[in-house]
């Protein structure tokens, strides 16, 4: 699974979909590519006075629909073609959903569990700096990712004001309240997982009235999703995190669960669990529901073999690979994608932006309305993609309209040199 490289599995769905569309060859090559990749070695002092150097990336994958958009993570596996990939399919998830922005990523290769606050937030203001001349509240918008969140936006969000002598909230999305940020925000990734599975499980007949679900990786999205599966009546039996994974055939308190694990660091160990698994059992158990939640690879063609799940909801960015996504196809497993199911973060965003842009706040009883709204329309644009071109399946179906929007785009506006 480790070795499925994110960015050629980006290209190989962006094919797949583009055969079922109008657009030229050579317009298809360019949609898969990034138009630019930064890539940095940060030198930054550590509290003992040593320096540490950093690689770190920020790609500008493609944006004919509007600014650069997406996340920044910390994490060790940050590499180029990861960063790359992630950036693509942030330009087809704005797509999907129909929101004016194109798509950016970044991040930076360390693990943030080893560096004291001050060291992080060295090391995010010299990233800050470094990407001050390509982002701005018209040009790139970063966000939070992976091992990353309001602290670090707003980090980011002051050194580029102070830098610039100006004010500007919107320059990153995903801040603290205070700071210009947007009720909502924090649920958001999580909310469109659960507004998908409802929509997914309604398209099927299902009633999510007592079904059963797994989520692997309990963090932001993971952790929410579950707990708004089961405010719908669904029965949370397993959960996972990077230490291991937890089982109870009757389920457990979705909210307890993350509690234990904001306590003590991990889901294992918590009380309502019955047993440990492995996140490979997780990963096949025979459930109603299994939301990916964690990284990308997750499911590689030989596991998806195993799944056992009736719908699967990926919260994650690129939790399945092309071949598991033949092997799921092939068995009639309904998999809602990523560029949709975990689209309520960056709807959201655009939310945050649009009201930095206004001054003026929404209450978080509109913003839910309103991705509510976004992610039920973009769910009925996909169905009627895959119904109306027979397309294999979802994933499919949303870079069908996906593409098409970002083509179509792109060639309104001309080409020059």
């Amino acid at each position: 699974m480790a070795d499925a490289n994110p960015f050629e599995n980006l290209q190989e769905q962006i094919d797949d979909a583009a055969a079922h569309l109008d657009v030229s060859e050579d317009v298809v090559e360019r949609l898969k590519h990034p138009e630019r990749v930064l890539e940095l070695n940060l030198s930054v002092e550590m509290d003992d006075g040593t320096l540490e150097r950093f690689e770190a990336f920020r790609s500008q994958f493609n944006g004919d629909r509007g600014p650069y958009k997406g996340g920044i993570r910390y994490h060790p596996a940050v590499d180029r073609d990861e960063v790359m990939a992630l950036s693509g399919w942030m330009v087809y998830k704005c797509a999907t959903v129909d929101i004016p922005y194109g798509g950016g990523k970044g991040g930076i290769a360390l693990d943030p569990t080893e560096y004291s606050e001050r060291e992080l937030e060295r090391v995010t203001r010299s990233f800050a700096e470094e990407l001050r001349p390509l982002i701005g509240e018209d040009r790139d918008i970063p966000a939070p990712d992976v091992n990353t969140g309001q602290r670090e936006m707003n980090w980011i969000k002051d050194t580029y004001e102070t830098l610039e002598n100006t004010t500007a909230p919107g320059v990153v999305t995903g801040k603290a309240l205070s700071s210009g940020g947007s009720e909502g925000r924090v649920e958001a990734t999580g909310r469109s997982t659960m507004l998908t599975a409802r929509e997914a499980f309604d398209y099927l007949g299902k009633d999510m009235e007592g079904a059963t679900v797994a989520v692997q990786g309990y963090g932001n999205a993971g952790s929410i999703a579950a707990e708004l599966v089961e405010d719908l009546g669904a029965t949370v039996v397993a959960a996972s995190d990077s230490q291991g994974a937890i089982y109870a055939e009757d389920g457990f308190d979705a909210v307890a669960a993350k509690d234990h694990k904001r306590e003590t660091g991990t889901v294992v160990g918590f009380e309502g669990a019955e047993r440990t698994l492995t996140n490979e059992e997780l990963l096949t158990l025979d459930v109603d529901l299994l939301i990916p939640a964690a990284l990308e690879n997750a499911i590689d063609g030989d596991l998806a073999r195993d799944v056992s799940a009736d719908v699967v909801v990926e919260a994650a960015n690129g939790p399945l690979t092309p071949d598991a996504d033949d092997v799921l196809t092939d068995r009639d497993v309904l998999v809602v994608p990523d560029i949709l199911a975990n689209s309520g973060g960056v709807t959201v965003s655009y939310f945050e932006w649009v009201q930095n842009r206004q001054r003026f706040a929404w209450t978080e009883e509109r913003v839910n309305d309103e991705l509510e709204g976004v992610v039920v329309d973009a769910f009925e644009t996909l169905v009627d993609a895959f119904e109306t071109h027979d397309l294999p399946n979802f994933r499919t179906a949303a870079y069908v309209v996906a593409i098409q929007r970002v083509a179509n785009a792109f060639e309104e506006a001309g080409n020059w040199p």
